[in-house]
């Protein structure tokens, strides 16, 4: 009785059919594991931002700073984590000045950021210091002063460089600093971004984008997105 068997031309079909679908379905999967994504990064700046929220009721409606420094420098106290210089190496890193109200370092993360720290905790959100979280020793913003919240950006993902590096402070177009905190569209070229009125949503139009910083911009073409009018 002869046996039955897959001939060398069959199994070559075989295998380019099963490549071929693998090359449809695998950029599917990819797309629909970056949404799963995207969707976590939303409810992390969603809860980051209530926290901001609490933190200001509990003192008289003014925003929470986005750093200062201990007097002799030697801590930092940001708003997403706390960093003592003067313990060793690595630092010592606690949760931030809105960690009373997170109880997470997990929510501080963007599911798809990871780029180089250089030895910070940047997890890849940033919060708008250029207008509300203000540079030490300057003072954060009351919350009366933001004219229209619902159109003001808090928090996004954000980075700088190529590669991408992570940064936590949030700099609008003319801000000197801008380079050292753009927004970063890493989201299917997207950005999550959490408003001062607590909403949050996917920022698609990207400006101020140059080809040395792929997927690095800004929200506005001037400080529209970030500033308290």
């Amino acid at each position: 009785m002869k046996k039955q068997a897959f001939t060398l031309v069959e199994l070559l079909v075989v295998i380019a059919i099963i490549a071929i679908l693998a090359a449809i379905l695998f950029p599917v999967f990819a797309r629909a594991k970056e949404a799963a994504k995207k969707t976590t990064c939303l409810s992390n700046i969603r809860q980051i931002s209530l926290a901001w929220t609490i933190y200001a009721a509990g003192d008289d409606d003014r925003a929470c700073p986005a750093y200062y420094f201990a007097p002799d420098f030697s801590v930092e106290y940001g708003w997403d984590f706390i960093i003592d210089w003067a313990s060793g190496s690595p630092p010592k890193v606690e949760l931030g000045l809105l960690g009373p109200f997170t109880q997470s370092r997990q929510i501080n993360a963007c599911p798809s950021f990871n780029g180089e720290g250089y030895g910070r905790p940047f997890t890849g959100y940033a919060y708008n210091t250029t207008y509300i979280g203000a540079d030490s020793p300057n003072d954060p913003v009351s919350l009366s002063q933001i004219a229209e919240p619902q159109a003001t950006a808090l928090f996004a993902d954000a980075g700088f460089g190529n590669p991408i590096a992570g940064c936590n402070y949030l700099r609008a177009p003319s801000d000197p600093y801008f380079a050292a905190g753009k927004v970063h569209f890493r989201h299917l070229e997207n950005a999550c971004v959490a408003y001062a009125d607590t909403h949050v949503k996917v920022a698609r139009h990207r400006f101020h984008q140059t080809p040395a910083e792929p997927g690095l911009g800004a929200l506005s073409e001037d400080d529209s997105a970030y500033d308290l009018e």
